[in-house]
């Protein structure tokens, strides 16, 4: 029986993970954790910048096309999408409902007649106040 007692011991010590190694493997993934994640957000917030950008310019040719088959300019991005009454020769919609949002959820600012161009595209960037640096900054169609 003493035998017993012993075998059932040993077993039990080596069944599991003690307090001290599984707090070891908390602070290794918290280190790559802080490590890592920081330029993955970063990286996230840019290609947002570049989304913005990109759809800008696909809308900027969008309002061209809608020019081009109407002779007339949208007065809002929503006659890119839905038929106008009074817009003879449209052949869209020229661009999809949801093209129509920044990548942060946000209207685009669009201008007609521009401050910059004939038309004016604006994203107000991450923070969705004008101005801004970084990833705050405005994202526009004139620059």
């Amino acid at each position: 029986m003493n035998m017993t007692m012993q075998i059932n011991r040993k077993n039990s010590r080596q069944r599991g993970f003690t307090l001290v190694e599984l707090l070891l493997v908390l602070v290794i993934l918290a280190l790559i954790g802080g490590l890592v994640l920081p330029g993955l957000i970063g990286k996230a917030e840019g290609a947002k910048i570049r989304a913005a950008s990109s759809q800008i310019d696909r809308i900027s040719m969008a309002v061209e096309s809608f020019y081009l088959d109407t002779g007339g300019t949208p007065t809002s991005l929503d006659q890119l999408v839905d038929e106008p009454g009074d817009a003879d020769g449209w052949n869209g919609p020229y661009i999809k409902r949801s093209t129509l949002k920044d990548p942060w959820g946000r209207e685009y600012s669009y201008r007609y007649p521009g401050e910059h161009g004939d038309f004016d595209i604006l994203s107000l960037g991450a923070d969705g106040q004008p101005g801004g640096e970084g990833n705050n900054a405005d994202i526009t169609s004139w620059e």
